[in-house]
């Protein structure tokens, strides 16, 4: 039996009659929903992928748009101002990349319903894995499966070998071979469904194994741009749209009643629009930045060249640079509000906590800055995980 037997088809209903704006709207109503079960709900995985999120990094030859990655980029900005953890999920449209590595073969299969395919990988902590004469026994418990619930193929990771250089391989698995255990207790991103995912005695053939960022057999110019450059901009995003989120509801508010002291309104006292509109400048220079460098890269790779090391440092400061801006601009925008923004309910909370979740990401951390620094001024980069 193949791996590819039991994938969940895209869903028949799908129709072209949803508008991103339409699933938008849904889910700002609907993001309270989210947080509180710990992950997004199916239905809106479906209407996600009817509008194209999870074709979006799919090979053109099995159907899919493979869009440029600032264009999808842009995508999950929007979603990610509806609601973070919906933009984080919807962000995994880009983990197809990965699976371009996987045999063309097995890509066939993996696509045989259709290129709206849903992926979550909970990969670390690595777990050793017997070789079978067919591929991996695989065993054990993994962590951080952000979207496992809507998830149509699932990944974990296991050691590497010679003929990987070392590095872990991910191994595809259906959703029926798999427990999802509901663990996901945390202060932001808290619909993001990061479960655990636990694996008993599971043979994955060889085929159906891959190295995430390792060689593309799919011939097309999004396998060609760098695969964890990318994953971390996927990331980054979120802030930037959940960012965009509080600046528009300062800005909206800013011009209301008196606080309770009986003291102006917001819109009325300078240092609120001062602080308000450095904010905003700060949350447009970052950005300026992280599509400046997206589509340079970009541009690199249709013009038939390498991506350079120069270019993917870039792309790294970048998305850090992004991830750390959004944050301080939500944290600046929570602090100009007053008192009524401590309380649970109110509408920056959730913005606050989710915005402090994505600068603890590995691939975001602060020794992004010392590793891209090293590279621009001709030196190696000092961490591994960086190309």
């Amino acid at each position: 039996m193949s791996q590819a037997t039991f994938l969940s088809p895209v869903p028949s209903e799908l129709t072209t009659t949803t508008t991103l704006d339409d699933v938008l709207a849904e889910i700002v109503e609907r993001r309270g929903e989210f947080r509180t079960q710990g992950y997004v709900s199916q239905d809106v995985i479906t209407k996600l992928k009817q509008v194209g999120i999870y074709r979006a990094s799919t090979p053109r030859r099995f159907g899919g748009d493979a869009l440029p990655p600032a264009e999808f980029l842009r995508l999950v900005e929007r979603i990610s101002a509806a609601d973070g953890s919906t933009g984080w999920v919807a962000s995994f449209g880009s983990a197809l990349v990965y699976l371009a590595a996987l045999p063309l073969e097995t890509q066939a299969e993996l696509y045989a319903d259709g290129p709206d395919v849903t992926f979550a990988g909970g990969l670390f902590p690595v777990q050793p894995a017997a070789e079978t004469t067919a591929g991996f026994l695989v065993n054990g418990r993994w962590k951080f499966a952000s979207g496992c619930m809507g998830a149509d193929v699932l990944g974990v990771g296991i050691p590497g070998d010679a003929s990987t250089e070392g590095k872990p391989r991910t191994v595809l698995l259906r959703p029926d071979q798999v427990e999802i255990v509901q663990d996901w207790n945390v202060v932001g991103m808290a619909g993001t469904g990061s479960f655990d995912l636990v694996v008993r005695d599971v043979e994955v053939p060889r085929e159906w194994t891959f190295i995430r960022g390792g060689t593309p057999t799919v011939d097309e110019p999004l396998y060609r741009y760098p695969t964890l450059a990318y994953a971390a901009q996927v990331l980054a995003v979120v802030n930037l749209g959940i960012a965009r989120a509080a600046l528009d509801y300062a800005e909206e508010v800013g011009g209301g009643g008196t606080g309770v002291t009986g003291a102006p309104k917001l819109a009325d006292r300078a240092y609120y629009r001062i602080e308000i509109a450095k904010a905003e400048a700060r949350l447009r220079a970052a950005r300026a930045f992280f599509f400046e460098a997206a589509e340079e890269a970009y541009a690199t790779v249709l013009a038939g060249d390498p991506v350079s090391d120069a270019q993917n440092a870039l792309l790294r400061l970048s998305s850090t640079h992004a991830v750390q801006a959004g944050s301080e601009v939500v944290r600046e925008v929570f602090d100009l509000s007053g008192t009524n923004a401590i309380y649970n309910d109110h509408p920056l909370q959730p913005l606050v906590r989710d915005a402090m979740v994505p600068t603890q990401h590995a691939f975001l951390s602060p020794a992004m800055y010392d590793a891209a620094g090293a590279v621009l001024m001709g030196l190696p980069p000092t961490i591994p995980a960086f190309r």
